[in-house]
């Protein structure tokens, strides 16, 4: 009894199965191709009587039209299954590769009940349980850059209080790290921020980066070469997107000019070029530079820096629909890049 109760269960499971599907597809396709086939070889037999003249090529060609219908006839027979098949794929595909673009929310449409069907539902659970990680991960982030505000406060009065009684070098010394330290957590929050697509920033805004560009040079005294451009976004992010680049060029240019250009590549688009001419970056870590945390081989601590200004100055550059790269500046040292779309 068992027995005849798990067979029709056993049938149902069959015909969900994708193979199946195809398979019965082709056989019903060639088997109304090889009926047509057998009426063919009847109709168009070269030795019935009547054929004795013109049979050859009428039997020829009469055969080759019958061909060409048969062909056709597997033809439709075959695309609608194929057809579906290859379209539910194309849309899987298109749903994985913007989700890998960074959308974590992207999730696939569950059509049908077959392989395929339980291929995007287990993706979906996948990317659900991938998004809630990610999230988790930036909410506890977020949230621990902001709680270290307050110890980091008293922490800094401390040691304001200490070096008043220390010598200068030691309290030269701990403001130094209590510097670095407020500058890792305000850069740490911003890119939790820059994480979370945008949440909490204010909206675009109408923005003179050319002023922005010229207070930030006259700040370190770099050289300035510009034209008045605009572009829509967050003022206080472009300044920060402005200084960190200004700094990492005086921190790590050896003590070389620092020379910057911001001009328009084409009627859509707007380059800032930061210049200087120090030991450069080899072409292998010219792409890593942008990586979180991440120093160059021989960089000093003691120039300060916490490893995010560069990986910021991209995140802000994308967050405003344009990119960041380092490139070389000619013999010595080096170029970084920030293109951005020109406020219209």
């Amino acid at each position: 009894m068992a027995d005849a109760a798990q067979q029709p269960a056993v049938r149902i499971a069959l015909r969900r199965r994708l193979f199946v599907r195809i398979y019965l597809a082709l056989l019903a396709s060639l088997l109304a191709a090889a009926i047509m086939f057998a009426l063919a070889h009847l109709r168009f037999d070269p030795s019935r009587a009547g054929l004795a003249v013109v049979g050859p090529r009428i039997h020829a060609m009469g055969f080759l039209v019958l061909l060409i219908v048969i062909a056709l006839v597997v033809a439709a027979g075959a695309y609608p299954v194929v057809r579906r098949l290859s379209g539910r794929l194309e849309r899987l595909q298109r749903s994985v590769e913007a989700w890998g673009e960074g959308r974590l929310a992207t999730r696939v449409a569950v059509e049908g009940d077959d392989e395929v069907a339980r291929l995007a539902a287990s993706f979906n659970g996948a990317a659900a349980r991938i998004e809630a990680l990610v999230g988790a991960q930036k909410s506890l982030l977020a949230n621990a850059s902001h709680e270290l505000r307050s110890p980091l406060a008293r922490i800094r009065m401390a040691a304001e209080l200490m070096a008043q009684q220390a010598p200068p070098a030691i309290g030269a010394e701990l403001r130094r790290n209590v510097a670095e330290l407020d500058q890792l957590i305000d850069e740490v929050l911003l890119a939790s921020r820059l994480d979370a697509v945008g949440a909490g920033l204010p909206p675009p805004e109408q923005v003179d980066l050319t002023g922005i560009v010229a207070e930030e040079c006259a700040r370190v005294g770099a050289a300035l070469e510009a034209r008045a451009l605009g572009v829509m976004g967050e003022p206080k992010l472009l300044r920060r997107m402005v200084r960190n680049l200004l700094e990492n060029a005086v921190r790590y240019g050896a003590g070389s000019a620092v020379a910057v250009r911001l001009d328009a590549a084409d009627d859509a688009t707007l380059r800032l070029d930061v210049r200087d001419a120090g030991p450069g970056i080899s072409e292998p870590e010219r792409e890593r530079i942008f990586e979180p945390f991440y120093r160059i081989a021989g960089a000093s601590e003691a120039a300060g820096g916490v490893g995010l200004g560069l990986s910021l100055v991209r995140q802000i550059a994308r967050h405003h629909g344009g990119d960041a790269k380092c490139l070389p500046n000619g013999a010595a040292g080096c170029c970084f890049r920030v293109t951005l779309p020109r406020a219209r």
